[in-house]
């Protein structure tokens, strides 16, 4: 596996998350129109990459229904440019009300390879439609339809919407099943609650959140807490970080700028 596609992966790895009961159960939404994070991803000392991931300043209609239209970006740098060249952008639509996608899409360029995708999710109906586009012959293949979980997440709106739990009702060692649709699956993956702690960042030091998704034995990753998240612990519930321990070594994501959007 290319060190290209490690990065996108621990990128985006705590996105895998989201759950079956109904999102909009009277929880605060912590991320509002506007908002926007920077990210730097680093091997060691050498930064590899950058990531922003923003919501877009005014509300989307999909479906009939006013959506979140959230953007991340993300692009290797100096070196890492030369000899592996990333250049990703997922997004997504999530329903304002249920915290839940109607529309999700990506467009990835790791080396030669290629990607472009839109799945339409049918929320009601509990069902998916995906799209991708045939970059040899350059045009759309005929669609496929999906059943998936109900009120399934994608890689991107599943991340939105772990913001919204409230980590008050776990106690260390706690596991959260997570449901996701994607790569034309339904997965059901689970994240560990590690606890609290206090972190210093660029934007200063930050009491937060921490949890771990479970990963089944590979050849990649270092042990089964290899890959941690942290989350302030505030209304805001920012992702500050992620690190994950890799055989080759640790690569961290680390914040450098946010900006709060309008709730």
């Amino acid at each position: 596996m290319k060190i290209s596609k490690h990065i996108l992966i621990i990128t985006m790895v705590c996105a895998w998350v989201g759950f079956s009961e109904l999102a909009a159960q009277n929880k605060a939404i912590p991320f509002g129109v506007g908002e926007q994070m920077e990210y730097k991803i680093h091997y060691g000392f050498v930064n590899a990459a950058e990531a922003v991931m923003k919501i877009k300043p005014h509300y989307e209609k999909v479906s009939g229904m006013e959506c979140y239209n959230v953007v991340i970006e993300g692009r290797t740098v100096g070196m890492f440019d030369l000899f592996m060249r990333v250049r990703d952008e997922f997004g997504t639509y999530i329903d304002k009300d249920l915290i839940a996608p109607r529309k999700f899409y990506r467009k990835i360029e790791e080396g030669k390879y290629r990607k472009h995708e839109i799945v339409d999710f049918d929320i009601e109906h509990k069902k998916a439609t995906v799209n991708n586009y045939d970059d040899k012959k350059q045009e759309w293949k005929e669609p496929e339809e999906f059943e998936t979980y109900e009120y399934a997440q994608d890689l991107v709106s599943g991340y939105y919407y772990l913001r919204t739990l409230d980590f008050n009702q776990y106690i260390k060692g706690d596991t959260i099943d997570v449901k996701v649709f994607f790569d034309d699956e339904n997965t059901n993956f689970q994240m560990l609650y590690i606890g609290r702690e206090t972190i210093k960042t660029k934007l200063g030091k930050y009491k937060s959140i921490v949890i771990s998704p479970i990963m089944p034995e590979n050849k990649l990753f270092d042990g089964q807490d290899a890959i941690k998240v942290w989350l302030s612990d505030d209304d805001d519930k920012i992702p500050l970080k992620v690190k994950a321990d890799m055989f080759i070594g640790a690569i961290e994501i680390d914040i450098k700028d946010y900006k709060r959007g309008e709730k």
